[in-house]
């Protein structure tokens, strides 16, 4: 009953049903076993070579049919009853009709010098009769069976790659046809618009204006202006690039076309560059209108000067002939080009010149207000209640990408939906910020009391000397429940700088080693849980040296490269004996943070051991406990004087970095904003 309507559609369409190669494999199956079953042939019983020729000797052999085509005879037995049972045996009755034995013969030469003796000796006297084997089933199995399975595999491959390249009549010829996306106007499959599109006022101004463009291009060519030929939109990962492209798709009234950089990557030499031609050959036939390579970095990445081994190198021949279309002799008046990629500094120099790409727009982390417009987009579909405040969640999560926030807004619908909530409130959106900042809480995670302690001495001594340096972090809460890898987390509210001088390092840093000094101080042990914190110290120590010149021993020397294009990249910009002076540097300079952190600690020695037994009686307390120990922090934050200046009233906490005591495994520090 259920196939009816898919038989009644076929029909009424006219269509027969698709062809499946899996028809011919059912096919070959009947005609295998029908053989099988309805073959009539004769019984007869297989016996040596040797067995038959002792058989003509003692003229048992009434008559011998030769099938040359297959070395093989067969040979009719005498009627006589005791020859049969001499030959078959008990058998006697399954072979009497024919009385036929079959004997596979060394070759049919062989055959004939035994049966011409035989016959001269008087051994044998009946017919010979020479025959060609007429078995069209074993003819059709060894000749025709394998050109046919050759051919439909043929055409099985070709039909695989015309559905998978596009489809069209070219089939597997069509290996080299552009594989790009087509919204044309009135499109309904692309909604995104520029209104879905929150934040990134820069990025947005830039792109309406080609949108502008191709709208109405005679307000700009009237004062002799020139439509820019590509934009490369780039950024961190999760900005909003790709979002940005869909916007332009959704609003320009022209056709766009849209095609990932690795698209054009085959394993067929000559398909990358026969693409691109064809990208463009198609868009110059539908101008004006817009090409938009998606992680153009694929196919942009800068030539090397030495070809490896001289072999043909498919990558930068689809470059260079995307380089040509793009600038080249032709003409691609009315087709702008639109990329993206969050890795510009390995793109090739001449992907990026003014001709082919002649704007870099940077779309780059949005900052609180724009967090808040990205909040407001990504809440539309969410179900939440009064206790929901958007301004308060923009400060929750500096740092944040629009990806993130969108999986900020996810995670915390799921969470309230776990727990068979009606409606998504603010306590689910601060445990979706921990759950993505800091990984899955784990209560059942076992520890002893002696690692609970310490835990729990490591972060308050995080949380004591952030709260008493002004350039520390401020602190929001601190646990020692672990989660993700960590055993426990001091949680900050970071300064959002747009400017980080040597004090606001040095604080960072003695914070940061607060953990490992408390350890030395109140447990007279140092643990293995410090590993994150020394990383970061001693990478933060080497910046300050090597890349800022902030040392007193190589003041305002750096020897880092911002183009990550240094053509002797495999040695070192410094001799020895600098690598050693940067190494003792770096380690005064940890070692001075140290013993500063130590003292801070020394002298404040009675609130930090309140602070820890109170983790280990609670796990968690909060910026509040601390000020109850301490009292309240003496340094006004840099977001406190934004928002006073910007005539906020309230300064909300946040939670993006972590000071974490583990064993084995760092936290991922993407969610800070760590200015170095």
């Amino acid at each position: 009953m259920e196939n009816k309507p898919a038989n009644n559609a076929n029909k009424a369409t006219g269509k027969s049903p698709k062809f499946n190669i899996s028809w011919i494999y059912g096919i070959i199956i009947l005609v295998l076993v029908g053989s099988y079953f309805f073959n009539d042939t004769v019984p007869t019983k297989e016996v040596p070579y040797s067995t038959f020729e002792e058989y003509v000797k003692q003229g048992v052999i009434e008559k011998i049919n030769v099938f040359s085509t297959k070395n093989s005879i067969e040979a009719q037995i005498k009627k006589d009853t005791e020859i049969m049972k001499k030959v078959y045996g008990n058998k006697t009755d399954i072979y009497e009709k024919d009385r036929m034995i079959s004997v596979r013969i060394p070759s049919v030469e062989e055959f004939s010098k035994f049966i011409n003796k035989a016959k001269e000796d008087k051994l044998y006297t009946g017919v010979v009769d020479y025959k060609v084997s007429r078995d069209y089933i074993e003819v059709f199995l060894y000749s025709i069976l394998p050109f046919l399975l050759l051919i439909l595999f043929f055409v099985f491959m070709n039909r695989r790659m015309s559905g998978q390249m596009g489809g069209g009549s070219g089939g597997i010829f069509s290996v080299g046809k552009s594989k790009a996306q087509l919204f044309d106007k009135g499109n309904t499959e692309n909604k995104t618009t520029f209104k879905d599109v929150a934040g990134l006022s820069g990025a947005k101004q830039e792109i309406e204006e080609i949108v502008a463009f191709l709208k109405n291009p005679s307000k700009y060519t009237e004062l002799g202006g020139k439509i820019p030929k590509g934009a490369l939109l780039v950024g961190p990962p999760g900005t909003g690039k790709t979002l940005l492209a869909k916007a332009v798709a959704g609003e320009a009234d022209v056709p766009f076309f849209s095609m990932s950089g690795s698209d054009f990557v085959e394993m067929f030499v000559g398909v990358g560059a026969s693409r691109v031609r064809d990208l463009f050959r198609q868009a110059k036939e539908k101008s004006p209108c817009i090409i938009f390579i998606d992680e153009i970095d694929a196919i942009g990445r800068a030539r090397g000067k030495n070809p490896n081994m001289g072999s043909n190198d498919e990558r930068e021949n689809t470059l260079n002939q995307l380089l040509t279309e793009m600038d080249g002799f032709g003409t691609n008046s009315g087709v702008i080009i639109l990329a993206a990629t969050n890795r510009a500094d390995i793109l090739d120099k001449a992907l990026l010149r003014a001709g082919r790409f002649d704007r870099q727009i940077h779309v780059d982390l949005p900052d609180v207000h724009e967090r808040k417009q990205i909040f407001n987009v990504h809440l539309r579909p969410i179900k939440i209640n009064e206790t929901v405040d958007v301004n308060f969640l923009a400060k929750q999560t500096p740092g944040f990408s629009g990806a993130d926030i969108a999986n900020v807004c996810n995670e915390s619908a799921l969470i309230a939906a776990r727990k068979n909530k009606s409606f998504v409130d603010k306590q689910d959106f601060l445990d979706a910020v921990d759950r993505i900042v800091g990984g899955l809480e784990k209560k059942t995670k076992i520890t002893t009391v002696a690692e609970k302690k310490s835990i729990a001495y490591h972060e308050a001594g995080h949380a004591t000397i952030s709260w008493m340096l002004e350039h520390a972090n401020p602190l929001v809460k601190v646990t020692i429940v672990p989660r993700g890898e960590a055993l426990g987390a001091a949680w900050y509210l970071p300064e959002e700088r747009q400017l980080t001088n040597r004090d606001h390092i040095q604080d960072e840093m003695c914070s940061t080693l607060g953990g490992r000094a408390a350890e030395e101080i109140f447990l007279n042990q140092i643990s293995t849980g410090a590993i994150n914190d020394l990383e970061r110290v001693t990478k933060r120590a080497y910046a300050m040296v090597a890349y800022f010149g902030m040392s007193e021993k190589l003041p305002n020397m750096s020897y880092y490269d911002s183009t990550g294009n240094s053509d002797y990249g495999f040695t070192k910009p410094y001799s020895e004996k600098t690598a050693e002076l940067i190494d003792e540097e770096a380690k005064d300079i940890v070692a001075f943070e140290y013993k500063r952190a130590k003292q801070i600690l020394k002298d404040n020695a009675e609130g930090h051991n309140k602070l820890a037994e109170m983790l280990i009686e609670k796990e968690v307390i909060f910026a509040e406990d601390l000020e109850k120990i301490f009292g309240k922090r003496q340094w006004t934050s840099r977001q406190d004087e934004l928002m006073a200046q910007n005539g906020g009233n309230d300064i909300l906490d946040d939670i993006p970095e972590i000071e974490s005591k583990e064993d084995t495994k760092a936290i991922s520090d993407d969610k800070q904003k760590v200015n170095f």
